[in-house]
């Protein structure tokens, strides 16, 4: 195999009666999947989409969002999925950069929809996934008389398939683009080093606009398995899944293991198929995986990857000794070991690699990275160096090659799985009159790992409440970006070239810690 088109027609040829999508009682083999992706992508080319040409998808999970990755895919065109949690003037932004000819939306996103557009000069084709949707085109319409064969013109292995976008430093978004051979070799790393098998069922709950959520069910059809996708994490939903279709994986954020553990209703199902779990974007506290591990058993692996690069490390469970040497307790907060394939160096600020034991910046390379950001050289030649992706993350190895991360070198915080830049949730509150500085920070939180503080300087004192600045930028950036506390003083900590000391800020916070990220 070369593509992911390769994959689609693989799967349908060697595993065409098996399972390959399920939800709410709705079931597509992979030979079905392979028939209405083809169908699909023929119909989008004869609605004039280009190869190469772009479209976006705004909806919650759906088995037609899988549809339309495959349409791609096989289609030799590029799906942008899009955040539905971002406000309109976010969605526009990346509007805008995408430029894309379709955008397939759900009717509960129309309007939303329509503000971000209007906040452009695009008038893209519109397709909706509901039955009446003023202004658009049902999506169904589009397998009328469609071919079910391969589209005629097959995709290339450096084709672009997938732009991911993620936020930028300036809150400007940043489109990650994927081609056809990175994916198809981050899926088969990912599969090989996680073991999946032709016979698993993976639970997919995490929103498929984030690259996590695909590359992990892409990494279960490599090998010829299905996804049961939930519309949206709910921990009965998700027990109810597992019981009812013997699901043996599922993907989930920190902050979902622990509500899975927590929730009373565990006892009341079937759970004895699910006999692997991956989690991602920051480790599970020690506690709170010897809760996991005493309710489900020794099925977590924690993988390590970004927008930008998907497999760099990965712990499994083999690796995770609760009673082990200190040595080895200390190993269940490490980011695991590299994936074969994968090279990891740190490096210094002067871009030499630390000596053993030192700490520096995590800066990766493989053959599953990103090629670039769409339409930002100057921003991809700052992110990938010589061939290796610089993470913004600051690491250490210990002696047998753990990778420990420490800190952040980018002003970022990851708050229940999502990335918040600080920079833009400061432009947000320095748009209110009575705000003269501030400074934003991630600080511990028991359940999202970080969440999002401020540090505010009014222009006059009681002129805002803590309330009204959150309200402030509830209405302008995406919910999970606003401050979930805010602290008024008289003055912000400086260094002595002037910059904000947010060091000082933040060290109360993480003072005890073990690492100074989540």
């Amino acid at each position: 195999m070369r593509t992911l088109a390769d994959l689609i027609a693989r799967n349908a040829r060697f595993h065409g009666g098996r399972d390959a999508l399920l939800q709410d009682g709705r079931r597509l083999t992979h030979r079905a999947y392979a028939d209405r992706v083809h169908r699909l992508a023929n119909a989008l080319g004869a609605h004039g989409l280009a190869r190469g040409g772009r479209f976006c998808v705004l909806a919650h999970n759906r088995i037609e969002y899988l549809e339309l990755y495959g349409a791609a895919e096989a289609g030799s065109f590029v799906i942008v999925p899009l955040n539905w949690r971002l406000a309109p003037a976010e969605l526009a932004e990346v509007l805008r950069d995408a430029e894309p000819a379709m955008i397939f939306v759900e009717a509960r996103f129309a309007a939303t929809l329509d503000a971000a557009l209007a906040q452009t000069d695009l008038r893209p084709i519109r397709f909706s996934f509901d039955a009446e949707a003023d202004g658009a085109a049902p999506y169904e319409a589009l397998f009328d008389g469609a071919a079910a064969t391969a589209p005629e013109t097959p995709p290339a292995p450096d084709d672009l398939a997938w732009i991911i976008y993620t936020s930028g430093t300036t809150g400007k978004p940043k489109g990650a683009m994927w081609t056809h051979g990175a994916l198809l070799s981050a899926a088969a790393t990912i599969a090989c080093q996680a073991g999946e098998r032709p016979t698993d069922r993976i639970l997919v709950s995490m929103p498929l606009f984030h690259v996590g959520a695909r590359i992990e069910w892409l990494a279960v059809a490599y090998m010829g398995g299905a996804a049961c996708l939930l519309e949206r994490f709910d921990t009965e939903a998700a027990f109810a899944a597992i019981q009812r279709e013997r699901l043996t994986m599922a993907h989930l954020a920190p902050v979902m293991v622990k509500r899975l553990v927590e929730d009373p209703r565990r006892s009341a199902y079937d759970l004895s198929s699910l006999v692997r779990v991956h989690y991602g974007s920051a480790p599970v506290p020690e506690e709170e995986l010897r809760r996991a591990v005493a309710a489900f058993g020794p099925i977590f692996t924690q993988v390590y990857g970004m927008t930008e690069h998907l497999p760099s490390s990965i712990l499994l469970p083999y690796q995770q000794h609760l009673d082990g040497t200190p040595e080895e307790v200390a190993r269940l907060a490490s980011a695991g070991q590299p994936f074969p394939g994968t090279d990891v160096r740190l490096l210094d600020d002067s871009g030499n690699e630390v000596d053993e034991g030192g700490v520096g910046e995590i800066v990766v390379r493989s053959p599953g990275m990103m090629s670039g950001y769409w339409r930002k050289p100057g921003e991809t030649r700052e992110t990938i160096r010589d061939g290796w992706l610089h993470t913004g993350d600051i690491g250490r190895f210990d002696r047998d090659g753990y990778l420990f991360i420490v800190d952040r070198k980018k002003d970022m915080i990851v708050s229940g799985g999502e990335n918040v830049y600080s920079r833009e949730v400061e432009d947000v509150l320095l748009t209110h009159p009575a705000v003269a500085e501030v400074a934003v920070i991630g600080v511990p939180d028991p359940r999202w790992g970080e969440s999002v503080k401020a540090v505010v300087v009014v222009r006059e004192a009681g002129a805002v409440t803590e309330d009204g600045l959150i309200a402030h930028c509830a209405q302008r950036i995406a919910s999970y970006k606003k401050p979930r506390s805010i602290e008024f003083r008289d003055a912000l900590p400086r260094l002595p070239h002037g910059k904000v000391d947010k060091k000082a800020l933040r060290e109360p916070y993480w003072a005890g810690q073990g690492r100074r990220v989540s």
